[in-house]
């Protein structure tokens, strides 16, 4: 089984652990927190950062990498040196991510795209009767015990991508989405079929379009190439929770909003608007949020 530590999420600094709970291995999503911080979760969520087993960067955006010098630097002080797992076009576009590749293993990452070696995810409909372990594809990395499957997103970065993270051994399946402006179709047929689903809930339109942010800015968050609504959020949720019923495939038991702005939203918005979308669609799974400052875990 798996077990997602999301140690912060939001514009300050993005950081999650998924933990493989039958051994104590886990990987890192993102590391845009300090080492104090990222210490202080790891320790409070119960698990132990020297078990890490590699690290996922989703983009070069700074509340997403810059903690992660220092971090590397920590872990490599007790033993543990992680490969980390980036876009060549992100490590490129950015200071922290090729200091990073200077000292330590970066290898490079890229979009796991076919379904059990056919079809490209990214131009044609999820096959109902194909399992999603059967996905496939030369950027799927495996370690911890688990697969990670990466998946394009829709982001003004250099390139960005979610995460499919499988148990190896009982197919259990957690997906995580953060920091895109639409749900590609390459994400919407990795998040069905799982039991934990992290899925970015950003801001509120009406908050937004009231808010203290710049003109160019709100466009920004706003377009297809920024950060998902309340009400994207909700309406992917329903559509997920549809499609895996009627193919027979498991309903999220927990689903955590994601990367709620402080400033354009709320926690309550959020969370109330993945339940409602959760309510119509007939399935009563837990609702949290991912906080900026304070741990929160799904197991």
């Amino acid at each position: 089984m798996l077990a997602l530590h999301v140690l912060a999420s939001g514009s300050s600094g993005n950081a999650a652990v998924i933990e493989n709970t039958a051994t104590g291995a886990g990987v890192l999503i993102d590391c845009g927190i300090c080492k104090r911080d990222f210490l202080n979760r790891c320790d409070e969520a119960g698990f132990d950062p020297g078990r890490i087993q590699a690290m996922f960067v989703t983009h070069e955006h700074g509340d997403h990498v810059k903690g992660l010098g220092v971090v590397l630097r920590g872990l490599a002080k007790i033993g543990n040196v992680p490969p980390v797992f980036a876009a060549g076009a992100c490590t490129a576009n950015s200071s922290a991510l090729s200091k990073a590749a200077e000292a330590f293993d970066v290898r490079e990452l890229t979009t796991a795209c076919a379904l059990a070696g056919s079809r490209d995810m990214a131009s044609a409909a999820f096959d109902d009767a194909t399992p999603h372990a059967a996905i496939a594809g030369p950027g799927a990395v495996e370690t911890a015990g688990m697969r990670i499957i990466p998946f394009a997103t829709s982001h003004d970065a250099a390139a960005s991508f979610g995460f499919r993270i499988e148990d190896a051994a009982d197919g259990d399946a957690v997906g995580y989405l953060t920091d895109s402006g639409i749900v590609t179709a390459q994400a919407h047929a990795a998040l069905r079929d799982v039991r934990i689903l992290a899925l970015e809930s950003n801001h509120d339109p009406k908050m937004l379009a009231a808010g203290p942010y710049p003109y160019v800015i709100k466009q920004r968050i706003a377009s297809n190439s920024g950060h998902l609504s309340n009400g994207q959020a909700a309406a992917e949720l329903g559509t997920l929770v549809a499609e895996s019923r009627a193919a027979g495939q498991r309903l999220p038991q927990t689903v955590v909003a994601m990367h709620v702005s402080q400033n354009n939203n709320d926690y309550s918005l959020a969370r109330r608007s993945l339940e409602a979308a959760l309510g119509d669609a007939g399935c009563y799974a837990e609702t949290l949020c991912g906080y900026q400052a304070r741990l929160t875990t799904a197991r």
